[in-house]
């Protein structure tokens, strides 16, 4: 008689009714990182349709729309994002669309959220036009050969906590807080730059598409750019010919991904959303939802107070099964 095997130990999610049964995993989800620049001449008008598609098909993530385009990611069932990514490419301009796509095992996102704004990525820069001319784009197969060139300097366009967890070997970093602080930047630090070719990245590729265009109007004669962004780096190029070192950061609850585009090791502070390492959550200045060191100075008494409050109401709620927010 074959000996019947003793049913796996129950999992505090599991529901009783499934103690020693085969239970299917469920799918992975798809997450999809978008950008296009093109004439958006209402983009007010294009809101209330595409939200109440994505909400139809149980989409969620962030979209912004502004007359230069739209930029955003989304997350949700393969046919979920398939038909979002249908209407987006009915949208003015947006037939040739391209797009990133991840996998998740979880939902990234809370809720659903399509937003007007001025800008799609905010440099603040109302002559930048990347619909006019960007640099040159440089596929990840031949990002390697371009930045180990002695003659050019590579740039890191994105703010300074998603470049502390990772970025290209060589790569200078400007130490901005926002997109808007590149500009000045630049004025300050050009003259490092004197007889330099200028390469350029960032997460996704928006941000570059803005900087490079304004690099050309500054007079730079050679600008390039990572095609697709560092995401697409992770995704196409393998990690033993690699050139990044750690992690990219995603405005999402992955908090950051790898190579070949799995979620990371980072998690994310509850007070001032920054990426936290391991190593910095054994730090006595981290508290779960409330601080970690690099915000342990920056939030008062009662703000600390309303952070615990706020941890405390998302671990009950973990306990009972049921989500804190976006239910």
């Amino acid at each position: 008689m074959a000996l019947r095997r003793k049913p796996p130990p129950l999992r505090q999610w599991e529901p009783l009714e499934n103690a020693g049964k085969r239970v299917h995993p469920r799918p992975m989800l798809t997450v999809a990182a978008l950008y296009h620049f093109t004439r958006f001449p209402d983009p007010a008008a294009l809101r209330g349709p595409l939200l109440d598609l994505c909400m139809g098909q149980g989409v969620k993530g962030s979209l912004l729309l502004a007359g230069e385009g739209i930029n955003g990611t989304i997350a949700g069932s393969r046919a979920g994002i398939d038909t979002v990514l249908a209407h987006i490419r009915t949208l003015p301009g947006c037939a040739d669309l391209e797009w990133k796509e991840s996998p998740a095992p979880s939902m990234p996102f809370s809720r659903m959220k399509v937003k007007l704004k001025r800008e799609i990525v905010t440099m603040g820069q109302p002559d930048v036009d990347p619909k006019a001319r960007v640099g040159h784009y440089v596929s990840p197969q031949e990002w390697n050969a371009l930045i180990s060139s002695p003659d050019v300097a590579v740039i890191d366009t994105r703010n300074d906590y998603e470049v502390a967890i990772g970025t290209f070997t060589g790569a200078v970093d400007p130490g901005t807080r926002s997109f808007r602080d590149f500009p000045a930047w630049w004025e300050a630090n050009r003259d490092r730059f004197h007889n330099k070719r200028i390469a350029m990245f960032c997460t996704g590729g928006i941000r570059c598409e803005k900087s490079t265009n304004w690099l050309l109007q500054q007079g730079v004669d050679e600008v390039y750019h990572l095609k697709g962004g560092i995401l697409k780096y992770l995704e196409d190029v393998p990690q033993d010919q690699s050139l990044w070192q750690g992690e990219c950061f995603v405005f999402d609850r992955r908090v950051s991904v790898g190579h070949g585009l799995v979620p990371g090791q980072m998690s994310s502070c509850g007070a001032c959303r920054r990426p936290v390492t391991p190593e910095a959550r054994l730090d006595p200045a981290y508290e779960e939802g409330v601080r970690c060191p690099a915000c342990k100075d920056e939030y008062s008494d009662a703000d600390r107070a309303r952070f615990r409050e706020r941890q405390r109401q998302m671990t009950l709620a973990e306990a009972r099964g049921e989500p804190h927010l976006g239910a």
